[in-house]
């Protein structure tokens, strides 16, 4: 037989309260349970499985980088990194010592990755290249070398201008004179690696070095100033600068006369650039000027 609900006021409906069960009402003159520690009941583990054919929401879809933020600290990549660059042969050569370095660098220099770039000795397609590797390495910084037959010493380079002034054409065949690099870019960049300790370091070493206060005008500063425009602004960390080397003795075997290096020589200057680049973060004030 069903009881009729009393009505409480305003017409609401009072539910009567259920009388306690005999085994309730047994249990609940109970001595208390002694204090200890509690143990949470073990969680049943879904057993709902992931659908290939599910639609997610694109404002759901994690983002590589932000899924990389999310990872522990422990689990970062364990060596920064350093991308060294290199050209490819021009001007009739059959090897270009920049990248004859590169291969030689070894994979690892003061605890960093070493990842290389060889880079066409063309306007504008080079800079694209050394820009692709910047965002594919994402490297603390970039040590570009280039070539620069003649010279005695390596030479690091202080400053790169915002002109292109061939003398002789690309290996494209483009030629151009008087240009602009970046035509609302500022009309230079300094290297942000601490040129002056690169060179002593450099000497330190054993290896004829000075700081270089031109790039030239040719491919050489063309890509350093690219280089340091296009981490200016695109936000990336990253410092950059130069490092031209003279000829290899193989170039010069039918040059009398002309300087020359040998590649072990170069290589070991190098290397310690990259190791005194490494440790400086800001460069070391010394007398590295030149009176011409």
């Amino acid at each position: 037989m069903l009881r009729r609900k009393a009505k409480g006021p305003k017409g609401l409906r009072i539910r009567e309260a259920r009388k306690p069960h005999p085994a309730q009402q047994h249990s609940s003159h109970r001595s208390p349970t002694p204090a200890g520690p509690v143990v949470a009941a073990p969680v049943a583990r879904s057993r709902r499985r992931a659908r290939g054919d599910a639609h997610v929401p694109p404002e759901l879809i994690l983002k590589p980088e932000v899924k990389a933020a999310m990872l522990p600290r422990d689990r970062a990549t364990p060596h920064e990194v350093v991308l060294v660059t290199g050209f490819e042969p021009f001007d009739g050569e059959k090897t270009n010592p920049s990248w004859e370095i590169c291969r030689q660098l070894g994979s690892e220099i003061a605890g960093m990755r070493v990842e290389t770039c060889r880079v066409p000795c063309e306007f504008r397609r080079a800079i694209e290249v050394v820009a692709a590797a910047i965002e594919r390495v994402h490297p603390t910084f970039v040590l570009c070398l280039g070539q620069a037959g003649g010279r005695q010493r390596l030479g690091v380079e202080r400053v790169a201008i915002n002109v292109d002034d061939a003398r002789i054409p690309d290996n494209a065949g483009a030629q151009p004179i008087d240009e602009f690099i970046a035509a609302n870019g500022p009309p230079a960049y300094f290297a942000s690696l601490p040129v002056k300790a690169m060179a002593i370091a450099m000497r330190a070493a054993g290896v004829p070095t000075e700081v270089s206060n031109s790039a030239g005008t040719f491919v050489c500063n063309h890509l350093m100033y690219g280089v340091l425009h296009y981490l200016e602004a695109s936000g990336h960390r990253a410092r950059a600068g130069f490092i031209h080397v003279p000829f290899s003795e193989e170039q010069v075997v039918d040059k009398p006369h002309t300087p020359s290096m040998a590649m072990a020589t170069m290589v070991k200057g190098v290397r310690g650039a990259i190791v005194a680049a490494h440790e400086h973060r800001h460069d070391i004030k010394a007398a590295e000027g030149a009176l011409d």
